[in-house]
């Protein structure tokens, strides 16, 4: 629906409208029968045909009464006159009213965020150095992998690849694990999804933050960000240890 179409046809269309009732009151009120009935505006007739399809797309139904008025008389065009300036309403604020009826949209509370990545970020943050205050956030969250499998030898991608792998923990080579069945698909599928995700935000988000001088990150974006660190971090606290026996 073309808004703005709709409401300068309405609002050109309902001035006419008032102009024509005018004439038609002042007609009825005068009792001395010096002022004459207004001849039928055949050019309002015309514009409401294409009035009344705009009238019937916001409004349905609403003119749905006009045949039981005579098409000369005040009710008629007091019926197209109320329905037309509803219509109107209705296109003047369609996109105020689609906001207010569109559900409610959750909201990411930074400082909800992991405390790995918010305390990091969050003074960073607060001076608007949005690509720094992700890579602060990217830096904490490999020096807490790093101090949990205490290795410290290796870059957070490779660290990533080796810590969630599925093959049984090596010598110097400990690995992360999720609790759960781990002959499920589902527990697998977690574990190599953990694997490729947390290597794949370090190779994607944080060699960008350290290596470009400015990438212009909006407030928004460097949120969402953030918020993938996040659920890293929370995969790295919720995993527990496996070393070689």
């Amino acid at each position: 629906m073309d808004h703005a179409y709709a409401v300068e046809t309405l609002s050109n269309f309902l001035e006419d409208v008032n102009v024509h009732l005018s004439k038609l009151e002042a007609a009825n009120e005068d009792k001395t029968g010096n002022r004459y009935w207004p001849d039928w505006p055949q050019d309002l007739a015309i514009d409401l045909v294409r009035a009344r399809a705009i009238v019937d797309a916001y409004v349905p139904q609403a003119l749905t009464e006009l045949g039981q008025y005579v098409p000369e008389g005040l009710g008629y065009w007091q019926l197209v006159r109320f329905a037309t300036a509803e219509a109107l309403g209705h296109a003047k604020h369609a996109d105020e009213i689609a906001a207010f009826l569109r559900p409610a949209s959750p909201v990411i509370q930074a400082d909800a965020l992991h405390p790995w990545v918010w305390d990091s970020a969050a003074p960073l943050w607060a001076a608007e150095a949005h690509q720094d205050a992700v890579l602060a956030a990217a830096r904490t969250v490999n020096r807490r992998l790093q101090q949990k499998l205490g290795r410290h030898d290796i870059g957070e991608k490779d660290l990533c690849m080796q810590s969630f792998d599925m093959k049984a923990p090596e010598e110097g080579k400990p690995r992360l694990r999720f609790n759960g069945d781990r002959s499920t698909p589902s527990w697998r599928a977690r574990q190599d999804g953990a694997k490729y995700t947390s290597a794949g935000v370090f190779l994607a988000l944080r060699n960008l933050a350290a290596h470009e001088d400015e990438v212009n990150w909006a407030q928004q974006e460097a949120l969402e960000y953030l918020a993938t660190f996040s659920v890293v971090a929370r995969w790295i606290e919720e995993c527990t240890v496996e070393t070689a026996s």
